[in-house]
């Protein structure tokens, strides 16, 4: 099959969406050397594995010096369970300075604290600091990128990773959408990740996320769950 020939294959509508974009004036001058693309093919493979496609989502983190600026999350079954005929997979990206786009935030909350946390790799630290918060409900899905999703969307107050475990590839895309709609996400002890290409893969200070009020749930962040976690 010559793939070549086969111009269905060429995306043209969302390319037309984002060259209407301006590029912010720090980023115009980017050079290549100081540019690291950190890319996670499938987040949530456990998941994946056990049926929960919703939970799946690509990654795709563009750092700048170290610094997450932009990034797509595509979660190809969005919309699976639709039926026949429905349209299936959506895609959101950001740049910092610029915004957020492909997703509505429609803060569906009504003034409960939700959080959202793993499915599959809980520990007690994570259990201690998510009670620490005390939540009206607790998400517990599969994926960094899915995750982040509820955020954006609204559907989440707070992303509550107490743990070791995640790695930059989980946590720069993300990051990066997270930041350009206003939100934060850091370790527990309230630093930035750096993305650049020497850095260690784990993040082993945790993540706390959030779309809004980040400090409030950085702050309740018990200290012994600080003392057992290295800062990023």
């Amino acid at each position: 099959m010559d793939l070549s020939q086969d111009d269905s294959l060429i995306e043209m509508k969302d390319s037309e969406e984002v060259l209407k974009v301006k590029c912010p004036d720090d980023l115009k001058d980017v050079k290549p050397g100081e540019v690291c693309i950190w890319v996670d093919p499938v987040d949530g493979t456990t998941e994946y594995t056990q049926g929960f496609l919703d939970h799946v989502t690509v990654l795709i983190g563009v750092a700048v010096n170290g610094k997450a600026v932009g990034g797509v999350i595509h979660q190809p079954y969005y919309n699976y369970q639709a039926g026949p005929g429905a349209p299936m997979g959506r895609t959101m990206w950001g740049i910092v300075g610029v915004g957020c786009f492909g997703c509505e935030n429609k803060d569906s909350l009504g003034g409960k604290r939700v959080i959202t946390t793993t499915r599959s790799h809980g520990t007690e630290a994570v259990q201690e600091t998510i009670d620490a918060m005390q939540p009206d409900e607790v998400l517990r899905v599969g994926g960094a990128g899915h995750k982040v999703l509820l955020l954006l969307e609204g559907r989440a107050s707070a992303y509550i990773f107490a743990s070791p475990g995640c790695k930059k590839w989980d946590t720069c895309a993300p990051q990066a959408l997270l930041n350009s709609m206003g939100g934060k996400l850091t370790d527990v002890h309230g630093n930035l990740y750096e993305y650049h290409k020497e850095v260690k893969h784990r993040n082993m200070g945790g993540v706390i996320a959030a779309a809004r009020n980040h400090e409030f749930y950085l702050s309740r962040v018990p200290q012994s769950i600080k003392d057992q976690l290295p800062a990023a």
